[in-house]
């Protein structure tokens, strides 16, 4: 059973996610179920892809930031209370599939800022997101073979794709999580920084992202995906296909255009 964080660190609100914008196109999405460590539930699965689908049709949102209300627990994954009674299903959405966001249809980046444990679902809900901030309190683990499970959110595939083979291999059959110290040393995560600061942190790379071209940064995350693992000639075709659609763009002209006048670039996105 888990324990019941402080008053004091639980937001107001009991809507089980949190949106709101934090800045110049950045928003903050914030996991907010303390009470089941963040487990997935129905009502946080359809919340996410909700927000899924705003973010990605609002041209003001040009980053994400996920993080959780709890500083002690990311998310433990799936709510296996909810799954012993049967409403397993309904922590899968039909686009987004678990937590209505691993396998979500998205061009702009996502950022984790974690603090404390990302455990099975909680841990594959970061390695679905383009980026993690974690603190040194942070671990992360696919703990799904201690219960006769797998990690089928994205877990095994992304895992083996951001980790060293021996080392994902480990953390998969053991089933032992990793503190981010580990994580941070063979590349899982982009920045480690002091317990409590994961959310400040995000929030600096996050400024850094949204003050580039919007679509520029759309499109080279796009392409990177698309081409992973293709041969050379295969890549170059994928890249090819994302300029093209670049060229075509307004911010194509005005990128150019601002540094000849010595001016920053004022990037519509389009």
């Amino acid at each position: 059973m888990s324990e019941t964080p402080d008053a004091s660190s639980q937001p107001v609100s009991a809507d089980p996610v949190l949106f709101e914008m934090i800045g110049a196109h950045i928003a903050l999405v914030t996991l907010n179920r303390p009470e089941k460590r963040n487990a997935i539930n129905a009502a946080i699965a359809n919340a996410l892809e909700a927000i899924v689908r705003r973010t990605e049709s609002d041209p003001d949102v040009r980053v994400v930031i996920l993080t959780a209300s709890d500083n002690r627990v990311f998310c433990a994954g799936a709510d296996l209370g909810e799954v012993a009674a049967g409403r397993g299903a309904a922590i899968n959405t039909p686009a987004g599939w678990f937590a209505g966001f691993v396998y979500a249809a998205r061009t702009k980046p996502w950022i984790a800022a974690v603090e404390g444990m990302a455990l099975a679902g909680g841990c594959e809900i970061c390695l679905a997101c383009e980026m993690i901030v974690a603190g040194e309190n942070a671990s992360f683990g696919v703990p799904e073979v201690k219960r006769g499970l797998l990690a089928g959110a994205g877990g095994l595939h992304r895992i083996i794709n951001v980790l060293p083979r021996n080392i994902a291999n480990e953390m998969v059959a053991t089933g032992e999580p990793i503190p981010a110290t580990t994580a941070e040393r063979f590349g899982m995560i982009n920045r480690l920084v002091p317990a409590g600061e994961a959310l400040a942190a995000a929030r600096g790379l996050a400024e850094v992202i949204a003050a580039n071209a919007p679509l520029s940064v759309q499109l080279s995350l796009a392409a990177m995906k698309a081409s992973a693992g293709q041969p050379d000639g295969a890549g170059r075709a994928v890249v090819d296909e994302r300029f093209a659609i670049l060229r075509k763009s307004h911010d194509f002209e005005e990128g150019p255009r601002a540094f000849v006048e010595k001016r920053a670039p004022v990037w519509t996105g389009r």
